[in-house]
């Protein structure tokens, strides 16, 4: 999946990579798991998550709930990218399809906005694995993300 043309999408938030960034920081699973933010644009970031033996099912792939956490994290941050100053991202839906196992150096994570509303994003999200030097497809998710604005701020 490519990133989106330049000026694809405008940020209500001037600050919105700052913004992003330090809520990231916040993030306790993120820092566990070892994710990283790799690319993050207006409507647009790439996530990445090393291979690591504990985060693996029994036939040594990637779990799939690893899977899921990689592209829902890229999906919040995409959509965050887009939402006004003063809010907080939260998933409100998601489906993923397992397209095949998750093996390789590193997972990763590309999503991007298909639509930015007042109050939903809608994200879409392709999982890779980078294996031997290719990039195999592992997984697509759809994900709505809801904007929580607090009024008293």
């Amino acid at each position: 999946m490519a990133q989106p043309k330049e000026n694809t999408f405008k940020p209500r938030d001037p600050d919105w990579k700052a913004r992003c960034l330090a809520a990231f920081e916040k993030q306790p699973i993120a820092k566990t798991v070892g994710i990283s933010i790799a690319a993050l644009e207006p409507g647009f970031c790439e996530m990445r998550l090393p291979f690591r033996e504990e985060l693996t099912q029994q036939h040594g792939f990637f779990q799939a709930g690893i899977v899921a956490m990689l592209a829902d994290n890229a999906g919040g941050w995409a959509a965050y990218t887009l939402m006004p100053p003063k809010s907080e991202v939260l998933a409100v839906e998601f489906k993923i399809n397992l397209m095949s196992p998750a093996k390789g150096e590193e997972m990763i994570a590309r999503a991007r906005v298909v639509k930015s509303g007042r109050t939903l994003t809608i994200t879409s999200i392709e999982v890779l694995m980078l294996d031997g030097g290719r990039e195999v497809d592992v997984a697509l998710m759809q994900q709505t993300c809801i904007a929580i604005v607090d009024s008293n701020q």
